[in-house]
């Protein structure tokens, strides 16, 4: 073995074969770019290692103003260039990223270029042990696969359910008892609207509801939800943290995540076994079964995805990426949805008035069906800004799968083609690119539903991604919502916020939503 003193000699050459493999490498892509027309995009500042920008990650994150901090950053570049900077490089953790907010550039990573982006082997690696490989998880032929597999199950026949959904609000209603005076009391709504939507999607999933909600008001019931729900949540928050952290996520490896991991699988596996006895048992009988009994049978979706494959792990996979989006996307809509209306009463009194003339009131409902939801216009309205103004998936990365370009973001101007490397990422932030005000106007961070009666929508709008990827759950998630906003109006004649002057906080997982509980007091009205 070598004394340490022949260790550094050694040592010193690696590092300088590395720094000049390096440089032949940088030399090689500013040549391809200029080849390919393209000039380089603005650097934002900071030392060239990205340690300051993954110093102000952690702590904007802590302080759960992430999304602000993305904000701050682009006002940055727009000064120093004196013009709107929608496009540029930045250092995180010793890697170079590319950012941007520019529609053009965000169609061709998600749609006009899908081929050459992916979603990296980073995300895989960090996201796979809690979903393992489905949509969300995968490229290629293996997403190909699983979005065929997927797509079927949500047909508008099978979205709009409504009697399902009806069942689970009337649970909900129950976590909102009114006083004598007409009035609930301080009542944390984005809870139960958490509760609601898991127990929604676990009957739309599974065919029998976890009944969370009914675990919450009487404490004996329930098939130990709270511990599901509590590790499905912090299996989240494990990931975010290693996202935050780039390559060096590795560094987090805790026992906790493994064991909320476990609890998760746990309880979906328990599903997913039952579902493939039954198929097997139905494959038996099947001869037996008419036509008619077939047709009366309650849609079920893993018994449905049962049908295409019994792979007891790719059936979990799949429900997993589902319930994360099922759950947690709609349940944030709603709760930034309220706290919105909440703080805009004059907004939540003209949608209510709209509520009670299409669906009549809560006692009495008319014409609440599918159909009805997506034709009244104000409902639309007022989800579109809540989605356009906090997307609940505010941030998203691609990875470039060979060397490629952007369109537009090089050179002084901006309007020049950006070299994309190989392996390179370029992240793109919804929350940032919906409130541009050279988009939407000067008015861009206020809450203005009326901003959709004649606005066509383009890329610069994309609360459910976009191209090959979007989400094919989009439908599920508005209807869901609509119905609950609409049920709850037609209740409720009065919606406050219990701290109407406190700062917008983001929880920010794999899903955004309020990082302060929404607490709320509502008046019931006299039906």
């Amino acid at each position: 073995m070598l004394p340490f003193s022949g260790l550094l000699p050694l040592a010193a050459i690696a590092v300088l074969v590395r720094l000049v493999l390096s440089a032949f490498s940088s030399w090689q892509h500013a040549r391809k770019a200029r080849q390919m027309g393209c000039r380089p995009a603005p650097i934002h500042p900071g030392d060239p290692f990205g340690i300051s920008g993954l110093v102000s990650t952690v702590r904007y994150d802590r302080e759960k103003l992430l999304p602000e901090m993305v904000e701050d950053r682009v006002a940055t570049m727009a000064e120093i260039h004196d013009r709107v900077v929608s496009t540029y490089r930045v250092r995180l953790s010793f890697q170079d990223h590319l950012f941007t907010v520019d529609p053009k550039n965000i169609q061709a990573v998600l749609a006009t270029q899908f081929k050459e982006f992916g979603l990296g082997s980073l995300r895989i690696k960090i996201f796979g042990p809690l979903l393992g490989h489905g949509i969300f998880t995968s490229d290629g032929e293996e997403w190909s696969h699983a979005r065929a597999l997927l797509r079927p199950q949500f047909t508008r026949s099978q979205v709009s359910d409504l009697d399902l959904e009806e069942r689970h609000v009337r649970n909900a209603m129950q976590a909102l008892p009114v006083g004598y005076d007409g009035w609930t009391s301080d009542t944390n709504i984005q809870a139960i609207f958490f509760r609601l939507t898991i127990d929604s999607a676990t009957e739309f999933l599974f065919g029998k509801s976890c009944e969370s909600q009914l675990a919450a008001l009487h404490s004996n019931t329930g098939l130990g939800t709270n511990d599901f729900a509590y590790c499905f949540d912090r299996s989240q928050q494990f990931i975010a943290e290693k996202v935050r952290y780039e390559k060096m996520y590795w560094l987090f490896n805790r026992e906790e995540d493994r064991r909320c991991q476990k609890v998760v699988h746990n309880f979906i596996d328990h599903y997913v076994e039952s579902a493939l006895r039954s198929a097997r048992g139905k494959a038996n009988n099947e001869k037996a079964s008419s036509n008619d009994e077939k047709q009366s049978t309650p849609y079920v979706f893993l018994e449905a995805l049962a049908a295409s494959t019994q792979d007891p792990l790719e059936l979990r996979a799949h429900l997993v990426h589902i319930l994360l989006a099922g759950r947690d996307t709609t349940a944030s809509l709603l709760s930034w949805a309220v706290l919105l209306l909440a703080r805009h009463p004059e907004i939540q009194q003209k949608l209510r008035q709209v509520i009670l003339d299409e669906f009549g009131t809560y006692t009495q409902p008319q014409k609440l069906t599918f159909a009805a939801l997506k034709s009244c216009q104000y409902l639309q309205y007022c989800l579109n800004e809540t989605l356009r103004l906090y997307p609940v998936v505010p941030f998203n990365r691609r990875e470039a799968l060979r060397d490629t370009t952007l369109p537009r973001g090089g050179g002084p101007d901006g309007l020049s083609p950006v070299f994309v490397r190989k392996g390179q990422n370029v992240l793109y932030n919804p929350h940032v690119m919906h409130r541009r005000k050279d988009i939407w106007g000067e008015d861009a961070a206020e809450f203005r539903p009326e901003r959709w009666n004649a606005r066509k929508v383009g890329w610069e709008y994309i609360p459910f991604n976009g191209g090959p990827r979007i989400c094919i759950g989009q439908q599920f998630a508005l209807t869901e919502a609509g119905y609950v906003l609409v049920r709850l109006l037609q209740r409720f004649d009065s919606i406050e916020d219990v701290a109407p002057q406190r700062r917008i906080r983001y929880n920010l997982t794999l899903t955004s939503c309020p990082a302060d509980p929404v607490t709320v007091r509502m008046h019931e009205a006299v039906n």
